[in-house]
């Protein structure tokens, strides 16, 4: 049930998210098809995960901090996918007030502990390429436990401002948010209040934290540059570049549509394509950077066909054992 403040106004405390309402006759299709990528999503990542768990060549810092950015896209799809699931498949499409401003505050927080720790990862690099020697004294296994640490602790408070600010707002029917997560803009929408001064200091934030950490990225890859040049062979230049090439894809593709976004001087109007363009970056780029990982880096590779090896032999062993075991039976029967 709606309040009512003292201005005579209908204060909302849950919200409809709309979603695709224009798409409605394809909603089935849509629901399979985000379940799919869904699954397959999480399951890559967790294989990433338990790779680097289990396989004794991917214990390095490099693979550390892939592991941690692995379960930040789990935990990051799975703050907006489900919901927006069960809303494709069920139509219940009302959210609590609380729930959505939950949904908002864990969808920036490891939004922006993605963009902390990609550019820890960059330093990761660039250490590696340009100061290869002190490589192992600089990022020893505690170190880059701590640095993901930092990643995961700077994002989450970084997102604690403006979820506590619009926490306080007070918001006004219709209370129809044009999207299928709780997002930053058709909350202020809905606002009773004059929201200019928080816009301003969300802005800042956004920029600080996103352009500052492509920033620290950027520089750290012309480093790299700068040092695979001086590299004297064209086999070393190739190595190099293969080092990153796997992390340079995924940053081009997060920053890609963040900065769109996010960055842009109208962030506070939302296009018809920015549904699009949040699909792509919260269901369709997770899905992507372990695929991307896998086929760029020939460690994570050679994990998985060492995985798959074992799996295979010992598929092949409870095969064995279950003929011979019906094999004995047979015979003892006979006997």
């Amino acid at each position: 049930m709606p309040k009512v403040d003292n201005g005579n106004r209908s204060i909302a405390t849950t919200f409809i998210i709309v979603g695709f309402e224009t798409l409605q006759e394809i909603e089935l299709l849509l629901f399979s098809l985000f379940t799919g990528m869904y699954i397959l999503t999480v399951g890559a990542h967790f294989l990433v995960i338990t790779l680097v768990a289990v396989d004794r060549r991917l214990h390095k810092p490099m693979y550390l901090l892939l592991a941690n950015f692995s379960m930040l896209e789990v935990l990051y799809t799975t703050v907006t996918v489900p919901k927006m699931l069960d809303a494709l498949l069920t139509r219940r499409k009302e959210i609590s007030s609380p729930c959505c401003l939950a949904q908002f505050y864990f969808l920036f927080g490891l939004g922006a502990a993605e963009n902390c720790l990609l550019a820890v990862m960059a330093y990761d690099r660039y250490i590696a390429i340009c100061r290869p020697l002190r490589y192992t004294t600089m990022m020893t296994g505690r170190t880059s436990i701590r640095l993901a640490l930092g990643a995961w602790v700077g994002g989450l408070l970084a997102a604690l401002p403006p979820a506590v600010w619009i926490s306080t707002l007070k918001f006004c029917f219709p209370n129809l948010i044009d999207h299928f997560f709780c997002d930053y803009a058709p909350l202020l929408k809905l606002s009773c209040e004059d929201t200019s001064a928080g816009e301003f200091v969300f802005m800042v934030m956004s920029w600080s934290v996103i352009l500052g950490c492509f920033f620290l990225i950027m520089v750290s890859y012309t480093l790299i540059i700068l040092a695979v040049i001086r590299i004297p062979s064209s086999e070393g230049q190739k190595k190099a570049f293969g080092t990153c090439a796997s992390h340079l894809a995924v940053v081009s593709i997060f920053y890609g549509t963040v900065i769109f976004m996010y960055i842009r001087p109208t962030s506070h109007i939302r296009f018809p394509m920015d549904k699009v363009i949040s699909v792509f970056y919260c269901v369709v780029t997770p899905l992507m950077n372990p695929i991307i990982y896998c086929l760029r880096n020939q460690e994570v590779k050679g994990a998985v066909m060492k995985t798959l090896h074992l799996l295979s032999n010992e598929n092949d062993l409870v095969l064995r054992a279950i003929g011979a075991h019906n094999i004995n039976f047979s015979e003892s029967r006979k006997d």
